[in-house]
């Protein structure tokens, strides 16, 4: 799966993916030679798959044996229908995420159904903003929409031309990971028409808009975890055939805790990112959504240090506002304190220019917690 101009080669097997013929592909990145090998050698192209299943989209996890979902035709068409029946019609989409990724992929395969050629910001060597007003204008059409992770959309709101040309599209769909709430403020302040997606590889990407299922999406709340189906629902593993999240016939286990109250879904935070401290569970999620409400904290990530005493203590990675002096830990945990029970309040706090991210926007926090314990030992 190339970037920049060169997505176009690979629409027309795509395209023949979406109607149900030939053969199931398993993209992945032409220019990360050993993501590649690891992809290949893990989920065995060229051995006998069902007939139905039209792509095997690995996870965005980077540690261990990568996970590939299984995806039929009839799921991806499901999924592309359903959303842009949630935006009001088919249009022209702005592709500005790797391609080798479910929401890379459900960019030119929504194209597809539109009948429509995707505009392309290259970003190969990352994601430059100030190429979003030119990629923009060339679009075409009644309705023009793009999708992007949460460090996309920081980065243009800080460049007042791209957050212009995010203004002038019908829908920006934000998604991978979750979107803190000043930032989600401060983009429609500007104008901008954002949708936060909540979804996976094993969904096609987002099945929830806004908190409420896409048409054809099936949401329940079992013991406080998230469990998906419906028609853009998985086959199951490509490589894990007997996978525990696959266990019930017709639904996801996925590993997020939440609520679903009155038709709208509420993600609390990841199960398996869950911080024991002291006795007590702390959610990150919780307590980033606290973090990122400081005026001086642009971005932040909690995670769950090794701790003699505690078990495990909760540590905070922060990337400062612009031009904001940095606060201090204390300062931080004053400020979670005021809304969280104190066991929730950073005991360490690193300070850095860019949050390290994997797969299609989240944040690195195998690398983070690496980092942490690395300075600790010096």
């Amino acid at each position: 799966m190339p970037t920049g101009a060169s997505v176009g080669d690979v629409l027309p097997h795509l395209r023949e993916a979406l109607e149900g013929n030939g053969p199931a592909w398993l993209p992945i990145p032409t220019a990360d030679r050993r993501e590649a090998q690891r992809l290949s050698g893990s989920l065995h192209p060229g051995e006998e798959i069902d007939d139905d299943v039209a792509l095997v989209v690995t996870t965005s996890g980077t540690t261990g044996m990568p996970k590939g979902a299984m995806l039929s035709a009839s799921a991806l068409r499901a999924s592309g229908d359903a959303t842009h029946e949630r935006l009001g019609g088919p249009g022209q989409w702005l592709l500005a995420l790797p391609t080798h990724h479910i929401a890379g992929i459900q960019v030119l395969l929504r194209s597809i159904l539109s009948g429509t050629e995707p505009s392309v910001l290259d970003v190969s060597d990352g994601f430059l903003p100030q190429g979003l007003a030119n990629a923009v204008s060339n679009m075409r059409g009644d309705r023009r929409y793009t999708s992007l992770v949460p460090t996309q959309l920081i980065k243009a709101l800080d460049d007042p031309s791209a957050t212009a040309a995010l203004a002038e599209l019908d829908a920006v769909l934000i998604g991978g990971a979750a979107t803190p709430k000043p930032v989600l403020e401060r983009a429609r302040a500007a104008g901008i028409t954002v949708f936060r997606t909540y979804g996976m590889s094993e969904t096609c990407g987002g099945c929830v808009y806004e908190g409420v299922p896409l048409t054809g999406t099936e949401v329940r709340i079992e013991d406080g975890r998230v469990m998906l189906g419906g028609a853009t629902l998985a086959k199951g593993y490509r490589n894990m055939p007997d996978h525990p999240a696959f266990a019930e016939p017709g639904w996801f286990r996925t590993e997020d805790a939440g609520h679903f109250d009155n038709g709208v879904l509420t993600v609390t935070g990841r199960l398996d990112e869950a911080i024991m401290t002291g006795g007590l569970l702390v959610i990150p999620q919780v307590v980033e959504a606290v973090l990122i409400s400081h005026p001086a904290v642009s971005e932040c990530v909690v995670l769950g240090l090794p701790d003699n005493r505690l078990g495990q203590r909760v540590a905070a990675v922060i990337v400062p506002t612009r031009g904001a002096t940095p606060p201090t830990l204390d300062e931080l945990r004053d400020h979670v304190v005021a809304e969280l029970d104190a066991i929730a309040a950073p005991r360490e706090l690193a300070v850095l220019d860019e949050i390290p991210l994997r797969g299609p926007g989240k944040p690195d926090r195998a690398t983070l917690r690496e980092y942490l314990q690395t300075r600790t030992a010096l």
